[in-house]
């Protein structure tokens, strides 16, 4: 089910709106500075659905951890070669990014990288699909928060141990665990006060373990790249199996 989704995301490695909206941890925050973009999630990736680049349509896919947004070559040659190019939010908002040139393999046109949001924070909501564009960073209440230095970084007890991983939207998978062979096995796993019990996980040649959207999308996850913080929100909405 995540083959071709898993090619892409090991590559890219080593490179409120509802009725229960009241109960959200930001939901009293001002919203001046907030730009909202609906995704969908096709092979476990989130992808925006109502964004454009230099006013052109596409697959925008994006990754919490990887260091540099990408642009595949066959999209980049629709819209002409660029140093910077225009992401369009919406509500006359736009980024300015500078996307290496990579092929994505067809799993999108563009890989939306930590680079993109400058020192804003994204909060994403898996249940209603809306990444929200914050200028003016985190609002933590209510939530488990985290600092980071390089990589969006949480605690997370696998099988009794704390261990450092990454959060990385660009990971279709549970969590991937560092191990010299590659492979799949099961593990215990608890984060940020909640206990999945014992899961499918995945094995790779890497130095640090990752987060993916299939355990993520258990939580309201907020990342502010300017203060360097994650914070997770239990999003009882979601069954946690």
């Amino acid at each position: 089910m995540y083959s071709k989704s898993k090619v892409i995301a090991t590559g890219l490695i080593a490179l409120l709106f509802s009725g229960c909206a009241g109960m959200l941890p930001w939901h009293d925050a001002p919203e001046a500075t907030e730009v909202n973009v609906a995704f969908t999630i096709e092979n476990n990736l989130l992808f925006l659905t109502t964004t454009r680049v230099e006013n052109r349509k596409g697959r925008f896919f994006f990754s919490t951890a990887a260091a540099h947004s990408a642009i595949d070559p066959a999209f980049a040659a629709t819209i002409g070669r660029k140093r910077a190019y225009s992401l369009d939010l919406g509500q006359k908002d736009a980024i300015r990014f500078r996307p290496v040139l990579l092929d994505l393999g067809g799993t999108g046109d563009v890989l939306l990288g930590a680079d993109a949001w400058g020192n804003a924070s994204i909060s994403i909501d898996y249940r209603v699909g809306l990444v929200t564009y914050d200028k003016a960073g985190i609002q933590p209440e209510g939530m488990e928060v985290f600092s980071y230095q390089a990589e969006p970084t949480v605690m997370i007890d696998v099988d009794g141990t704390k261990i450092p991983a990454i959060v990385d939207t660009g990971v279709p998978d549970t969590i991937i665990l560092p191990r010299s062979k590659p492979g799949r096995g099961t593990a215990h796993v608890a984060l940020a006060g909640t206990d999945f019990g014992t899961i499918d996980v995945g094995y790779a040649n890497i130095p640090r373990a990752r987060v993916g959207n299939r355990v993520l999308s258990r939580f309201l996850v907020t990342i502010d790249y300017g203060r360097r913080m994650v914070g997770l929100w239990r999003d009882p909405r979601i069954a946690t199996r």
